[in-house]
C-alpha cells in the first residue's frame, strides 16, 4: 500500500517526526492515481492515493495543467462510490486542485446533487466545495440553497454555509450581504460553533459601517451569546468599538467596559482570559479598572494547565510595561514560575519581575536569574538581558549587582546577538552611572581577550578610546589594547591602533609610551595597520615635529559632520576624473523617515551605537551642524535641541518636521522638509513664521533652501532673538512658501518656468520645558542635601480636578521637562498621595532639583507642594512660575 516505514534507531531523538510519506515522488503517485479508473473501485486504495496527492500539494509540489486535469477527471469518477470516507477525500482533493472554470461544470451536477442529499455529511462538504470552486454566476443559482443551509437544523451544515459565506465575502460581497437576516437568525443558534461562525460573518458584513458594528455589539452584550468561542469574538469586537469611540465618558465607554468586566466572571477559562486581556489593552485604563483583570490573570498563574500559565504571564508582562505597580501583587506567584518546566513561561516570569520589582528585591532576583540562565536558549537570554538593561536605568544605585551579573554571563558561552545584548547593557550602565565606568571598562577589556566576534571587538575598542582617557587611571587599559595589536585579525588590529592614538592625544603622560607602541606597528604585515600607525605617529609628533595639542585632538577624535549614508551614496556615484573627490560636495541634510513610519522618534538609543549621555549629548550633533552655518556661528554654545515635532499630517504632499535649537540669546527653528511628489521640483523653499503671539521674540535671520527634489530631504532655518537667559515662551504660525517646477518622470527634465505656491503648516510653540535639560542624578537625597537650602523655594498649588493622581504627575513632569529620578514617576495603584523627585539643568547651566508632593484634595481635585533647590534663586522662582502659570 504505502511506502515502507523507516525504522527508528535507538539513539535517535524521540521527538523526531517520521512521515510514512517520506520520499514519495509525484510521478509515481500520478501512476498510482490510475486506480481511479478501475471498473471495480477499492475505497481504501483510492483514499490512500488521494492522501498522497494531498501530501504533495501541502509540501509545495505543483501540478502542470495537464497533470491537474487528468487527476481531476479521474477523481470525478469516484462519485459513483458510496463509501463515506472516500467521498470526504474526494471533496478535499477537488478543493485543492481547484479546477478551471471550463472543467468545473463536469463536477457541478454531482456536487449540487450532494448538496440536496439526505446525508448531512454530503450536504456540508458539497457546500464548502461548491463555494470554493465556482464563480459568481453559479453562486447566484445556488444562493437559495445556501440561505436555507444557514438556518439548517444540523449545525454541521449551517457552519459549512457560514464559513463558505466568509470566504465568498472576499470575492462576491454583494451576494453575501443579502443573507443578513439568515445570518442574524443563526447568531441566536444554540449550537456553539454555528453561533461563532455566524457572529464572525455578521461582523464582516458590517465592518465598514462603524455605527452598525456598534449597534451589533450593543445588542449582543445583553446576554444573547452563549457560545464561549462567540463570546471571545464579541469581546474583541467590543474592544474595537471602545478604541474607535475614543472617549472615556460614562455614556460612551462605560457600558462596554461593564460587559468586559462581567465576562471576567464567566465559567469558561477562554472567555475570562480574553476579557482580562481586553481590559489590560484598553487605552487610558485606570488602576481601578485593571484590578479585576489582574486578579483573574493572577489566578491563572497557579493553574495546572501550561497554556493558561503562559497566557497569563505573557499578558502581565505587557501590562508591566505601562502599569508596573498594578502587577506587583502578582510577584509572589510569578517567582514560583521561575522554575517552571516550560522555559517560555519561566522567561516571561523573570522579565516581568524585573519590570515590577523594587530596589530591595534586586539582589534576590539576580541570584535567581543566575541559576536560571544556564537552562534557556540564547533568544530567551536576550529577553532577560534587555529586561535587566531597563532595570539598570530604574535603580542606578544597584549598579554593582547589575555589573557583576552582566560580567559573569559575558564569560559564558553564547552567540553573537546574545553577547552584543550584554555588551550594549554594560555600555549603557557605564554611560548612565559614572561610578560604574572603570569597573565596566575593565570587564569589556577582559571580554575582548577571548572575544570571537570581530564586530564586538572593534566596537568595544572604539568605545574604550572615548571613555578610557576620562578615567582616573587610563594606563591600566594599555595592556589590553596593545595585546589586540598582536593577537587579533587585521580589522581589530587597525581599530586598536586608532584607540592607542586616542589615548595618546588625550593623556599627555601616556604619549611617549604610545609613540613607542605605534612605531612597532609600522612593521605589521597589514597595509591598513601600517598606514594608521604612520598617520597617527605624524599627527602625534612621533616623527620629531612639534604639534598643537588642540588640533591633534580635533583630528584624532574627528567628527564627520555629514551622514554616512550620504557619503556612501556620493562615493558610489563618483566617476573617477581629473578632479579629485570633494567631501564638501556631500549633502549634509539628514534624510528623515516618512511621517507614517516615524513612531519611534524621541526614543533614547542604547548600546554601542548610542551617543554619550549627559547634558550635551542630545545637542552635540546639532551644534556642529549649526556651527557650519556662518549666520549662526556667533550665537554661542547650543544649550538644547528639542525632539522633532511634526508640522504636517501623515501622507501629505509635503512633510515638514521642526527641531527647536535653544541658545542663550536666540532660538533657531530647523525645518526638515521632504517633497513627496515625483513630478515636482521645489525651489526657493522657506518657512514664513508669524510671531505675533510671541511678543518677546524678534526675527533675526532666515536661511532658505535653494532646491528640494523628490524624496531628497532638505533644511531651511529661521532664527529669532530673545531676552538673554530668560525662558521666553510663545506661539508661532508657519507657512511653507516655494516655487513649483514640473518634472518629466521619464526623462527627469525640469521645466524652466515655475509657479509660486504656499502650504499651511501646524502652529509651533516654544514652552518653558524647552529651556530645561533632562539630567538625572544617581542619589537624589545626597544631591538635595549637598545643594543646600540657600535658594530653596517652597509653595503649594491646586491642579483642580484630574482623572487620576498618575495623570496629574505626568502632566507636571511634562510641563517642567525635568528628569524623574529613582522611578518616582510611577504612581502606585489606589494611592491618595505620592512624592516625585525630578532633576535637570536650567538654561545657563544651572542645576535644578525638585520635590513634588501630590495629594488628593477631595474626590478628584489634586493639590501639590512644590519644593525647588538650585544654585540660583531666580531659577528656583522660575520653576515655581512655570507651575503657577501652567
Amino acid at each position: 500500500m504505502g511506502e515502507e516505514l523507516v525504522k527508528k534507531d535507538d539513539d535517535r531523538d524521540d521527538e523526531y517526526d517520521y512521515s510514512p510519506f517520506s520520499g514519495i515522488e509525484k510521478g509515481s503517485v500520478l501512476q498510482e492515481a490510475r486506480v481511479f479508473n478501475d471498473p471495480q473501485l477499492h475505497p481504501t486504495t483510492c483514499s490512500q492515493v488521494i492522501t498522497k496527492l494531498l501530501y504533495l500539494v501541502n509540501q509545495g509540489e505543483t501540478f502542470t495543467k495537464v497533470e491537474a486535469t487528468e487527476v481531476f477527471f479521474a477523481v470525478t469518477k469516484l462519485f459513483q462510490s458510496r463509501d463515506m470516507g472516500l467521498r470526504r477525500m474526494v471533496y478535499l482533493i477537488i478543493k485543492e486542485i481547484s479546477p478551471s472554470s471550463d472543467e468545473v461544470i463536469i463536477v457541478t451536477s454531482s456536487l449540487m446533487k450532494d448538496m440536496n442529499s439526505k446525508i448531512d455529511m454530503y450536504r456540508a462538504n458539497a457546500i464548502r466545495v461548491l463555494c470554493r470552486i465556482t464563480d459568481g454566476t453559479l453562486l447566484t443559482q445556488i444562493e437559495r440553497y445556501l440561505k436555507q443551509a444557514i438556518v439548517d437544523k444540523n449545525p454541521v451544515v449551517a457552519s459549512a454555509a457560514l464559513v463558505s459565506g466568509i470566504h465568498i465575502l472576499q470575492t462576491n460581497p454583494e451576494i453575501v450581504k443579502r443573507w443578513s437576516n439568515e445570518v442574524q437568525e443563526a447568531v441566536q443558534s444554540r449550537a456553539a460553533l454555528v453561533q461563532f461562525h455566524a457572529l464572525a460573518l455578521l461582523h464582516q458584513i458590517r465592518q465598514n459601517d462603524r455605527l452598525a458594528v456598534s449597534k451589533l455589539v450593543t445588542s449582543l452584550t445583553r446576554g444573547t451569546v452563549r457560545s464561549p468561542l462567540a463570546q471571545c469574538l464579541l469581546i474583541r469586537y467590543t474592544s474595537q468599538v471602545i478604541r474607535e469611540s475614543g472617549n472615556n465618558n460614562q455614556s460612551g465607554e462605560r457600558p462596554f467596559y461593564d460587559y468586559l468586566e462581567s465576562c471576567l466572571r464567566h465559567k469558561s477559562e477562554m472567555v475570562t482570559f480574553e476579557a482580562a486581556r481586553a481590559v489590560t489593552e484598553l487605552n487610558g485604563v485606570t488602576s481601578r479598572e485593571l484590578t479585576p483583570a489582574i486578579t483573574v490573570l493572577q489566578l491563572f498563574l497557579s493553574s495546572s494547565k501550561p497554556v493558561l500559565r503562559f497566557a497569563a504571564v505573557r499578558t502581565l508582562n505587557k501590562v508591566a510595561m505601562t502599569h508596573p505597580m498594578a502587577v506587583t501583587n502578582c510577584n509572589i506567584d510569578m517567582e514560583s514560575l521561575i522554575s517552571d518546566q516550560n522555559r517560555s513561561i519561566a522567561t516571561l516570569a523573570i522579565t516581568t519581575l524585573l519590570k515590577t520589582g523594587n530596589e530591595s528585591s534586586v539582589d534576590r532576583l539576580m541570584k535567581q536569574i543566575t541559576n536560571f540562565m544556564s537552562d534557556i536558549a540564547d533568544e530567551f537570554k536576550i529577553v532577560v538581558v534587555e529586561a535587566i538593561r531597563s532595570l539598570c536605568l530604574k535603580f542606578p544605585l544597584k549598579y554593582r549587582s547589575f555589573m557583576n551579573f552582566l560580567s559573569n554571563i559575558l564569560r559564558e558561552e553564547g552567540g553573537f546577538d546574545y553577547k552584543k545584548a550584554i555588551v550594549d547593557s554594560i555600555v549603557m550602565l557605564i554611560r548612565d552611572v559614572p561610578d560604574a565606568k572603570e569597573t565596566g571598562l575593565l570587564h569589556l577589556c577582559e571580554f575582548i581577550e577571548d572575544c570571537e566576534f570581530t564586530y564586538l571587538s572593534t566596537q568595544i575598542l572604539h568605545f574604550l578610546g572615548i571613555e578610557g582617557p576620562k578615567t582616573s587611571d587610563p594606563s591600566k587599559y594599555m595592556r589590553y589594547i596593545y595585546n589586540r595589536v598582536h593577537l587579533e585579525n587585521a580589522t581589530v588590529r587597525a581599530c586598536a591602533v586608532s584607540t592607542l592614538a586616542k589615548f595618546g592625544a588625550a593623556v599627555d603622560a601616556l604619549k611617549p609610551r604610545i609613540l613607542v607602541l605605534l612605531r612597532r606597528c609600522l612593521f605589521d604585515n597589514d597595509d591598513e595597520v601600517r598606514d594608521r600607525a604612520t598617520l597617527y605617529l605624524n599627527t602625534l609628533g612621533g616623527d620629531g615635529s612639534v604639534t598643537e595639542t588642540d588640533k591633534v585632538k580635533d583630528f584624532v577624535f574627528v567628527y564627520l559632520d555629514i551622514p554616512l549614508v550620504n557619503l556612501e551614496t556620493s562615493l558610489k556615484n563618483y566617476v573617477p576624473a581629473e578632479e579629485a573627490f570633494d567631501i564638501n560636495s556631500v549633502p549634509k541634510e539628514v534624510k528623515y523617515q516618512p511621517l507614517a513610519e516615524k513612531k519611534a522618534i524621541g526614543k533614547k538609543p542604547t548600546g554601542l551605537g548610542a551617543p554619550p549621555s549627559g547634558p550635551t549629548s542630545t545637542a552635540d550633533g546639532y551644534e556642529r551642524m549649526l556651527s557650519l552655518i556662518p549666520e549662526f556661528a556667533n550665537f554661542g554654545k547650543l544649550f538644547k535641541s528639542s525632539a522633532p515635532v511634526e508640522l504636517t499630517e501623515a501622507e501629505t504632499e509635503y512633510e515638514v518636521i521642526v527641531v527647536k535649537h535653544i541658545f542663550d540669546k536666540h532660538v533657531v527653528f530647523q525645518y526638515n522638509c521632504t517633497n513627496t511628489i515625483p513630478e515636482q521640483l521645489l525651489e526657493d523653499v522657506i518657512v514664513i513664521v508669524d510671531a505675533s503671539e510671541a511678543d518677546e521674540f524678534s526675527e533675526g535671520f532666515s536661511k532658505p533652501l535653494r532646491s528640494l527634489p523628490y524624496d531628497s530631504p532638505g533644511q531651511t532655518f529661521v532664527a529669532f532673538e530673545k531676552p538673554e537667559g530668560v525662558p521666553t515662551v510663545g506661539k508661532f504660525s508657519n507657512i511653507l512658501k516655494f516655487i513649483i517646477k514640473e518634472v518629466d518622470p521619464s526623462t527627469g527634465e525640469t521645466e524652466d518656468d515655475g509657479v509660486e505656491d504656499e502650504y499651511q503648516l501646524e502652529d509651533l510653540e516654544v514652552v518653558a520645558a524647552d529651556y530645561i535639560l533632562k539630567v538625572g542624578v544617581t542619589n537624589f537625597k545626597n544631591a538635595w542635601e549637598s545643594m543646600g537650602p540657600d535658594f530653596e523655594r517652597v509653595d503649594e498649588y491646586g491642579l483642580g480636578p484630574r482623572e487620576s493622581l498618575a495623570e496629574a504627575v505626568n502632566t507636571v513632569i511634562n510641563l517642567l521637562g525635568l528628569q524623574p529620578c529613582e522611578g518616582t514617576e510611577v504612581v502606585p495603584p489606589n494611592s491618595r498621595s505620592h512624592t516625585c523627585l525630578l532633576s535637570g539643568v536650567f538654561i545657563g547651566n544651572v542645576k535644578v532639583l525638585v520635590r513634588l508632593s501630590f495629594g488628593l484634595d477631595g474626590p478628584k481635585d489634586v493639590a501639590i507642594k512644590l519644593s525647588v533647590r538650585s544654585d540660583d534663586e531666580t531659577v528656583s522662582d522660575a520653576i515655581h512660575e512655570i507651575v503657577g502659570s501652567g
